[in-house]
């Protein structure tokens, strides 16, 4: 919901990844953002409205993403998506960091209006919400907690870093936890927090995949 330069721009990095995605806003001339001969099934009404959610075929959604320019208009129809068509991913945009209790209140995550928005997004919906503990320094950074794959075992921590983009800043082993230090290697169970740059939030997947042979 919202076709502003977020949701315009959201829809189309949705789309190049082969997902299929409908977008909702209330002024028609809102979808002039997508680029020219994009195909997405467009529906001009308000995405708190459930005849326009249905519409946009919210029945079967697999995430609904409300980044109009209204606080309330994004509230409501996040908590109408989860409470009553249980979309299990829903994530809303919010201006007024004043309200983020509310939506903390509904289990609904939340992005500022900053310029990253998009990436955030992308990295909630494809991320488990339960691994981004916290966005700080402006949106600029993620404090991003993962379980470290068996292959990982007795390899290098630093492994896993790029420089000025992932860094590991803690590991979780055995019920305590440690600062790695140069040398440091994984163990089986480990559990890595990172801060990670949200321009490289896709270098994250990358660092943790086994090399090929």
């Amino acid at each position: 919901m919202g076709c502003g330069r977020v949701g315009a721009a959201l829809t189309v990095e949705l789309a190049k990844a082969g997902h299929s995605v409908a977008i909702i806003d209330k002024r028609p001339e809102a979808f002039d953002r997508l680029p020219p001969g994009f195909q997405a099934k467009t529906i001009v009404g308000l995405g708190f409205d459930r005849e326009v959610l249905e519409e946009a075929g919210i029945k079967e959604a697999d995430a609904f993403v409300a980044v109009s320019n209204g606080d309330n208009s994004n509230i409501v129809s996040a908590r109408i998506a989860r409470e009553h068509y249980h979309v299990p991913k829903v994530i809303a945009r919010i201006y007024d960091p004043r309200r983020a209790e509310i939506y903390e209140r509904l289990n609904i995550p939340t992005v500022a209006s900053v310029r990253w928005a998009a990436s955030r997004i992308m990295f909630l919906l494809f991320h488990g919400e339960e691994d981004v503990k916290e966005s700080f320094a402006g949106g600029a950074l993620l404090h991003v907690q993962r379980e470290i794959p068996d292959h990982l075992t007795g390899k290098p921590i630093s492994s896993v870093e790029s420089k000025g983009e992932v860094e590991v800043i803690g590991v979780e082993r055995g019920g305590s936890g440690f600062i790695p230090a140069p040398g440091s290697t994984f163990q089986q169970g480990d559990v890595a927090h990172f801060v990670i740059a949200t321009a490289a939030v896709d270098k994250l997947d990358t660092l943790l995949e086994p090399v090929a042979e």
